[in-house]
Parts: structure tokens; C-alpha cells; sequence
């Protein structure tokens, strides 16, 4: 079995040590692994490489909680836009059915972006449309070439737009609704999404690699009530995780007050049996105070995705709020469209900087520690996979990032906690480790070069442009109609605020509910 060792490295406690890794683990930790009599190298044989940690920062790779690699060509094309519309512009039902080098090149592009970013897990919860189990292994191949770990989800819904977003089926005429898709279905009439997606999981289950399954109903108003329940079923059965949208924006709580069990998703997803430890919400922007509770005695898991969501327009998730509940909290990096990248140091400090102008000014923030575990050991927690990275503990897999010191961002190095969540951008990664193998080598990818990828995708655009034009082309008669759907959700009182500064229509005894 390979011995690997790292010198010298600071950790971001400021103390230095020594990480001896064995294989895919991490075998000790400490001061003194380089002296060949230490205990903890007792009858091993010199290390295969050295890596001199001396101007390295060491810390356990980030996990990317919430991600979709669908979309990965897409980064740069969007203006900021509400949600509702963006989903219209940006996702795969809306378009062809994309050919299986844009699947491959997308989904090495976003897993290099993620490694190069000191990324080393992430939750992939990925639309193939049409689903098809060729597609999935291409997908499920390339992580396995990139070298990245990734908990995947397949993505599926089963409600289409007009019974999901409220005023849109009373706004857009049932002649015209042809345009609110691309006309390609997900699965053929009268299948089981469910079922078919069950059957792929554990055709290609193998918990010991790189490659763990989960599952992805869109959002519990996407999905019939029977397949939540029956979600919960399968879960428990393939001790999988499920993960899901909840209350991303304004308009999904104006929803839920129409169709879902007294007037709340939360209870929706209570009543299915679903609100557990095997749960992970994403965004969750739009919970109020009761529901935040529920959410936190049940142990479910909430993925903060704050960067995409002010893109969107979705508005700054109760941090305080679910901190002060103890929730569990996770990061992600969400879509390439609507945060246009997969950088978790963005998305860490903006888990501690945008609560300190959205909530009460006399309530700290999250410190940076509180963010490093979160985008860490909450992401672990959260992906099924706590107590096996997340973290650089002996016993931990060997998923270990080293940053360059001599970057200005921590020059001169004050604090290296500090430095790394408020200053650090990715530039400074140098060194990644997944599952103990060298992927991302001095700033470079070790399995792919990413001058050949960068060709591929100059020569796929073309036609993902030509798709995207006929897109906005098809939905520009009914765009107006979508805007007036938005425009009368938002007329609804909902006695919440999720944005910095006051709510404008909001009194404040509406506001006194949610402490948020």
C-alpha cells in the first residue's frame, strides 16, 4: 500500500504537523512522522513520496453539499433573474436532449473546477433528460477518471411548472403552454420515475468507491404525495440519503400556502416521513420559525447555498436563526448558471458576512470556524459520509487540500482560520488528495489537461448556443406572462422578509412570528 507524507504543514489551528497517509487514509497526524522511528511508523517502509508542507496550509477538502452538473456550460450566460424565470431559461427541460460529449465535457469541466477549488466531495444532484441509464454511466465514469467523490442524485420531478408555480397556469393560456418546455419527458407515459430510478442505483451500487448514490426529487411540490412517501420507503431500505429544494424563494411559500398539509412543505415532508437525519434541504430561504424548529429537533440537514441565491434574487437565509435552533448546516455552490461557479470560498464568506446586515445588528455572525465546519464536517454529515472525510483525523479518508502561503491572501499570515474563509479566493490551492491519490498536482490536474477540455467546449458551444437562442426565442410570446405569475405571488402577504432592509408591506407585529 502507497505511504505518502506531508512535512511541516500549518494546520488551521496555527500548529504544525506531520499527515502520514497509508493508501486511501489518513494513518497519523502529528509532530515528528518524518523521523522513521516514530511509533506510528513502526514496520512501515520509507514513504513512496514527500511532499515539503513547510509553506502549506493543510486543511480536509470541502465538500460541495449542492450541486448540479448539468448546467456546468451555462456559467456566464444570465443576468440575475428571479428563480422562477431563471428555471425557465436555464435547466434541461427546456432543451434538447444534450449529445454524450456535452454530458462527458460538462461534467469533467465542473468536477475540475470543484478539484482545482480544493473541493473534494460533492452532491451531484444531476438532471439527465431524458433519463437514460447509458447517459448515467458516462457521467458516473467520468468522476471516476477525474478522481473526484461524489454522492449522486439522480434529479427527477413529476408536476410540471403549472400546477408548482402559483399564478402561472392562471397567467399563461393552456394553448401557449407548449413553450414551457423543450417537449423532450423526462420518462415515457405511464412509467415509474421512482422505480426506474431505484433499479439504476442498485445495478451500480459500490459504497466502497468514489461513487455513492442518493436521491433528488426536485422539491416536494414537484413530486406527487405519493412518491414523497414512497421516497421515504426506498431510502430506508437502501440506507441512502434523500436531498431536495425546499422554500428557495417568495413565490414556492405563497405555493405551499395553497396546496400543501396545513399550509407548510415542512409538514408536507413530515407526513411522508421523509423529516429525518437522511433528509438534506437545500436553500431553505424561506422557513419561518416554527418550521425552523421542526427542522432542527428532526435532525434534518439544511445546505445553504447563499451565493446562488442572490442571483436569483431568493433573497438571505435565517443563518442566525438556524444557528440559534441547531440546525445542521451544510454549504453548497449550487448551479454554474446562478452562481456561475464552484468556489466554496465565496460561499463561506458569505456564510458569515451577509448575516451581519440581514438580521438583528447585536447578534454576531458565524465566526470563520463556524463556516470551515460547515463547508467540512456539516457538508460530510449531510452526504451520508460523516466520520469519513470532513475532517484530518487518523482513520479519515485521505482527503486533504495543501494552500500556497506564499500567496499575498495570506501574506502576512495573522490568522490562517481568517485568512482562509475572508481572504482566500482558490488561487492559493496548490495540492488536493482524494481517497489518498494525488489529483490536482502544484495548481494542475493530474487525469485531464484542461487546454483539451477548453478546446472541446470551443468546439461544442456552437450548437449549446444555437439550443439556448431557440430557448428564449420560444418562451419570449409568454415571458411577460411568466413575469405577471411572479408579480402576483408576490401581491400575496406572506409575513416573512428574506432580504436586507426592511420589508416595505410587512408590519412589524407580521414579522414578530419568525425571530428570524
Amino acid at each position: 500500500m502507497p505511504m505518502l507524507l506531508i512535512q511541516g504543514a500549518l494546520l488551521a489551528d496555527a500548529t504544525r504537523a506531520d499527515i502520514l497517509v497509508q493508501d486511501d487514509l489518513i494513518l497519523a497526524i502529528g509532530p515528528g512522522l518524518d523521523d522513521p522511528g516514530h511509533p506510528a511508523r513502526a514496520g512501515w517502509p520509507p514513504p513512496d513520496r514527500i511532499i515539503d508542507g513547510r509553506r502549506r496550509l493543510a486543511i480536509p477538502g470541502l465538500v460541495n453539499a449542492h450541486y448540479h452538473s448539468h448546467d456546468v456550460l451555462l456559467k456566464g450566460m444570465f443576468e440575475p433573474l428571479p428563480l422562477e424565470q431563471w428555471n425557465l431559461l436555464a435547466l434541461p427541460p427546456s432543451y434538447p436532449r444534450r449529445p454524450r460529449a456535452e454530458l462527458r465535457l460538462r461534467t469533467l469541466l465542473g468536477a475540475a473546477e470543484c478539484l482545482l477549488g480544493g473541493i473534494t466531495t460533492v452532491q451531484d444532484m444531476n438532471r439527465l433528460h431524458p433519463f437514460d441509464e447509458d447517459d448515467l454511466d458516462l457521467v458516473l465514469d467520468c468522476y471516476r477518471q477525474v478522481g473526484l467523490r461524489v454522492v449522486y442524485a439522480p434529479h427527477f420531478s413529476e408536476v410540471p411548472p403549472t400546477e408548482s408555480i402559483p399564478h402561472l397556469a392562471d397567467c399563461v393560456p393552456e394553448a401557449e403552454r407548449w413553450r414551457l418546455s423543450g417537449g423532450v419527458s423526462l420518462f415515457p407515459r405511464g412509467a415509474d420515475p421512482l422505480g426506474r430510478i431505484e433499479a439504476a442505483i442498485v445495478a451500480r451500487r459500490d459504497d466502497a468507491g468514489l461513487v455513492t448514490f442518493a436521491l433528488g426529487p426536485s422539491a416536494p411540490e414537484r413530486v406527487r404525495p405519493a412518491t414523497l412517501a414512497r421516497l421515504a420507503e426506498v431510502s430506508a431500505r437502501l440506507d441512502i440519503p434523500v436531498f431536495t429544494h425546499l422554500y428557495e424563494s417568495r413565490a414556492t411559500v405563497v405555493g405551499a400556502r395553497h396546496a400543501a398539509p396545513g399550509g407548510s412543505l415542512v409538514t408536507q415532508l413530515a407526513e411522508a416521513g421523509l423529516l429525518g437525519p437522511s433528509l438534506g434541504l437545500a436553500h431553505c430561504v424561506w422557513l419561518d420559525a416554527e418550521e425552523i424548529a421542526r427542522i432542527a429537533e428532526a435532525g434534518t440537514h439544511i445546505v445553504l447555498n447563499p451565493v446562488g441565491n442572490l442571483k436569483t434574487r431568493s433573497g438571505i437565509a435565517p443563518i442566525k436563526a438556524l444557528r440559534r435552533a441547531g440546525a445542521r448546516l451544510a454549504l453548497g455552490a449550487d448551479n454554474c448558471s446562478c452562481s456561475d461557479s464552484q468556489n466554496l470560498f465565496q460561499v463561506m464568506k458569505a456564510f458569515c458576512a451577509l448575516p451581519a446586515v440581514s438580521d438583528d445588528p447585536d447578534e454576531d455572525p458565524p465566526e470563520a470556524a463556524d463556516a470551515l465546519a460547515a463547508a467540512t464536517e456539516g457538508g460530510a454529515a449531510a452526504l451520508g459520509l460523516g466520520g469519513k472525510v470532513g475532517a484530518l483525523r487518523p482513520g479519515m479518508k485521505a482527503d486533504i487540500v495543501l494552500l500556497d502561503l506564499t500567496d499575498p491572501c495570506f501574506v502576512p499570515m495573522n490568522n490562517p482560520l481568517r485568512q482562509l474563509v475572508f481572504a482566500e479566493s482558490g488561487r492559493a490551492v496548490r495540492t488536493v488528495l482524494v481517497d489518498g491519490r494525488i489529483v490536482v498536482d502544484e495548481g494542475r490536474l493530474t487525469a485531464f489537461d484542461m487546454t483539451a477540455l477548453a478546446d472541446e467546449a470551443a468546439a461544442l458551444l456552437p450548437a449549446l448556443h444555437a439550443d439556448a437562442r431557440a430557448v428564449r426565442e420560444r418562451l419570449a410570446p409568454i415571458f411577460p406572462l411568466v413575469q405577471e405569475a411572479n408579480r402576483r405571488a408576490w401581491a400575496e402577504p406572506v409575513p416573512l422578509w428574506r432580504y436586507a432592509g426592511r420589508c416595505p408591506t410587512c408590519a412589524p407585529t407580521q414579522l414578530r412570528a419568525d425571530p428570524a
